[in-house]
């Protein structure tokens, strides 16, 4: 334990200004808008090892952290665990709204009474069934009631946790708000609510205008603004200028914030999208095997409609032999966290070296504990992954998958039920664990039809070696070196005008080295789509606009 005045950023990190006074605020709740690369998830991470280890957030209380995201919820976790260490990062719970909503429901189930009574051992899926299921659209609002009728259930709650982190705050719904508020509003627990306005890609969810101003008004909130970019080079950043200001003018960033002349930007023409397909690869290929970019630095974006828009560009990787993934395809089983653990083990069982995977999976299966027993466990684990690794290259000539499979089985039987719960409360249901594990095996065959190499399977399963190829709102809270945004034309931004230039902001942010922004005059109707398809394509003047004033 220490003072507060003798805190200093783990790590040795240094923040800004803004950013050192909002990890340190000991009384107030604070509104934190901030823009893409300003070290939100960081700011929350060294916020919550003040809190910790100054005892601000006084022991034994917990700080809660509420994502959008099972994979942002997943990474301020682990950033917690870096900066605090186990012991500390121990009080930190970390859930996305729908997991923090479930758990509100499983503890204080008896509550829910007439239409709304649910028995133990109840599910989620579709559709609602009185009493065994109900929907995955139904836990928030089954939570908010439950708090609304129970003292025990608010109190319960209150006593937890002195402080609440709200990340990407920007894309809460009315829902999701009323939730916080019936649980927090009018408590003495500090609420930081942390976000980009210039990010906001989710109001076809219901994402509340103007949140951030009604949350400072209803908790009494402290507005503060982070400028500084540390994701993106000074001529990118420029750029991200340019749309701040067409955006939000009061968040432009100050001129003597963005030096140098570091960072590429690139307008790419083609005559039709295969002359582009031809080009792009051709340079990711210059990329990876001349300019030593690692394969997961490399991201292909597309405002909508994958499938459509890269099934060329995907044919054309696939003829260079670099591997891919389609994060459409994956859809969100890639971000489960029992699907990262499957992956990791495999990888360490079947690859030569894998020493990410080998930490990640240890990090998880070797918990903080006296050091004695932490040793014990580690050496328990390794010995049994030896033996199995072992067993599995005796015979090469046998490595059919199921054979595969009865490895990946006897790992998962010996981590243990509880510990895959841990792995996020949606387990709690264990129809949904089941579920996951075994579209997680259905992934991998799926992906061993174009590789039959496990290990390159694998690594394009996970986020190790592929070039990622996804949308822009796949992309949020992503971030890459070199970034491709293909298609900017007028015919596939054609959402609301404000929310487009919203989603093109956060696409052109995740570049952090260079940025090539494709247009075609012809893209070709794919293979088989019979719906409306505008072959003749006209680029978008605005969006390259902002790339046009820096290159001039």
């Amino acid at each position: 334990m220490i003072n507060n005045d003798k805190w200093a950023p783990a790590d040795g990190l240094i923040l800004e200004p803004n950013a050192h006074r909002a990890a340190m605020e000991s009384v107030r709740s604070l509104a934190l808008t901030a823009g893409p690369g300003a070290g939100k998830t960081e700011m929350l991470a060294q916020r919550a090892d003040f809190l910790l280890r100054t005892g601000t957030c006084r022991y034994p209380k917990r700080i809660l952290a509420i994502s959008f995201k099972v994979d942002a919820s997943r990474n301020l976790k682990e950033r917690v665990h870096r900066r605090c260490g186990s012991e500390l990062a121990s009080r930190f719970d970390s859930y996305t709204f729908h997991a923090f909503a479930k758990r509100v429901i499983d503890q204080f189930r008896p509550v829910l009474t007439g239409q709304d009574y649910l028995e133990p051992g109840y599910t989620i899926g579709s559709p609602r069934v009185f009493g065994k299921q109900i929907d995955f659209m139904d836990m928030v609002p089954l939570a908010i009631k439950i708090l609304g009728d129970s003292e025990v259930a608010r109190n319960a709650l209150r006593i937890t946790y002195s402080d609440v982190f709200l990340d990407e705050f920007q894309d809460c719904t009315k829902v999701q708000y009323n939730l916080a508020k019936k649980a927090f509003q009018n408590t003495g627990i500090r609420l930081t609510a942390v976000g980009d306005t210039k990010q906001k890609i989710m109001a076809w969810a219901g994402a509340l205008e103007g949140i951030f101003l009604t949350f400072s008004e209803d908790f009494e909130a402290e507005q503060l603004n982070l400028y500084r970019n540390f994701r993106s080079k000074p001529q990118l950043l420029r750029m991200q200028n340019e749309i701040i200001n067409k955006l939000d003018p009061a968040s432009v960033m100050p001129e003597n914030q963005i030096t140098g002349e570091g960072g590429e930007i690139h307008i790419c023409s083609f005559s039709d999208n295969q002359e582009e397909a031809e080009f792009l690869v051709s340079q990711i290929s210059t990329w990876i095997h001349k300019d030593n970019i690692p394969l997961s630095e490399i991201a292909i974006l597309v405002s909508k409609q994958i499938d459509l828009y890269a099934e060329q560009i995907m044919d054309k990787l696939a003829q260079y032999s670099i591997p891919y993934r389609n994060e459409q395809a994956l859809q969100d089983i890639s971000v489960e966290p029992a699907a990262r653990l499957i992956i990791d083990y495999l990888l360490c069982l079947f690859g030569n070296r894998e020493p990410e995977a080998w930490k990640r999976l240890m990090r998880l299966l070797v918990p903080f504990s006296e050091d004695e027993e932490q040793t014990v466990i580690y050496s328990d684990w390794q010995s049994f992954i030896r033996a199995e690794r072992e067993e599995a290259i005796k015979d090469k000539s046998d490595l059919s998958f199921p054979n595969r499979w009865e490895f990946a089985e006897r790992f998962l039987e010996r981590v243990g039920e509880p510990t895959l719960i841990a792995l996020s409360s949606d387990y709690e249901t264990k129809s949904r664990l089941q579920s996951v594990i075994d579209d997680t095996f259905a992934r991998i065959n799926e992906l061993l039809v174009y590789e039959p190499v496990l290990i390159k399977t694998l690594n394009r399963f996970s986020d190790d070696r592929a070039v990622r190829i996804l949308t822009v709102h796949k992309s949020k809270g992503l971030e890459f070196r070199n970034v491709i945004f293909m298609a900017v034309e007028e015919e596939i931004f054609w959402g609301n005008e404000n929310e487009e230039r919203c989603a093109f902001f956060v696409g052109v942010s995740r570049a952090k080295d260079k940025i090539l922004l494709t247009h075609a005059n012809q893209r070709h109707r794919p293979d088989g789509y019979t719906q409306r398809w505008q072959a003749s394509r006209t680029p978008h003047e605005e969006f390259l606009g902002y790339a046009k004033a820096i290159l001039e």
